[in-house]
């Protein structure tokens, strides 16, 4: 069912690339300089803490305090509530952490030499070497403390995960998707996401969503895959809504809406991402306008 509506966009290609736009930029700088009420739907995946060094001073995920993480992010969200319309929804796509034991860099692991950095954050107080830092929870109750309605936790099922050389705990092959609201009432069509039960009939969709990840030619290690994207982008929007993406990366969140025919903001810091962002839509016939830090 999803997969039918994101084939086949019901606005042309030109009007989809003009109403949308990226900007270069700070996330919470940017969010502040948008109109209110504004999105129908923000969805992103952002920075996780200590796992990725993206060579930025403003990047966040590189704090050494994981309570900064969460307070940094709280506050670019704050500012994504006042841009969401009032039956807006916000979907969430974040990953979890173990404790470095203080130790300030990460060798490449034999299956998976990406995950090589040269500095981690200090295990944080009241955690020990080896603990699970739980930051999707951290953060989703820090959310809720601010103000959203937590609605729903989503558990993304990745098959195709990547091996661990770990061999004292169950290898990880799941992150979490948080569905959060403006607002008690929000605009939900479940009927775009059904799926079908043991008995082949439709039914409203489970917890649990089994989505492999996606590869990427280019070198943004961190995509996340396209059929994660559109079952948010059916139920929590129509078409020739706008979505929003403060995170925006290679650009998955801008070519899931493009191709359902909503038009998208994003945001990223770093220029060479909104460049593969540029690249992955023009392949399939989409444009937007950048906007760069000093012009917003």
């Amino acid at each position: 069912m999803v997969d039918e509506a994101l084939m086949q966009p019901a606005l042309i290609f030109s009007e989809i690339s003009e109403r949308s736009v990226v900007y270069c930029g700070d996330a919470l700088d940017v969010l502040g300089g948008l109109p209110s009420c504004s999105a129908q739907a923000a969805i992103t995946s952002p920075p996780y803490w200590g796992l990725r060094d993206y060579a930025d001073p403003g990047q966040i995920g590189a704090e050494d305090d994981v309570d900064d993480y969460i307070t940094n992010l709280v506050a670019v969200f704050h500012e994504l509530r006042r841009v969401l319309r009032d039956d807006g929804t916000f979907w969430l796509n974040i990953g979890d952490s173990y404790t470095s034991g203080n130790r300030r860099w990460r060798a490449p692991d034999r299956k998976n030499p990406a995950r090589a950095m040269s500095y981690r954050p200090p295990t944080p107080d009241g955690l020990k070497p080896k603990d699970l830092v739980g930051v999707p929870w951290r953060l989703a109750f820090a959310l809720q403390a601010d103000g959203w309605y937590l609605r729903s936790e989503i558990i993304r099922h990745k098959p195709n995960a990547h091996p661990e050389s770990v061999k004292d705990r169950p290898t990880r092959a799941h992150e979490n998707l948080f569905l959060l609201s403006k607002s008690e009432q929000y605009y939900y069509d479940y009927m775009a996401n059904r799926e079908r039960g043991v008995n082949g009939r439709p039914r409203n969709r489970r917890t649990v969503w089994s989505i492999n990840t996606e590869p990427l030619s280019e070198a943004h290690f961190a995509t996340y895959p396209t059929k994660l994207v559109a079952p948010c982008i059916a139920v929590s929007t129509r078409v020739g809504d706008c979505v929003l993406d403060p995170f925006f990366g290679s650009g998955t969140t801008g070519l899931v809406a493009a191709m359902m025919g909503r038009s998208f903001v994003g945001i990223d810091l770093k220029p060479e991402y909104i460049a593969i962002a540029r690249r992955r839509l023009a392949a399939q016939g989409y444009g937007f306008s950048i906007i760069m830090g000093e012009e917003v």
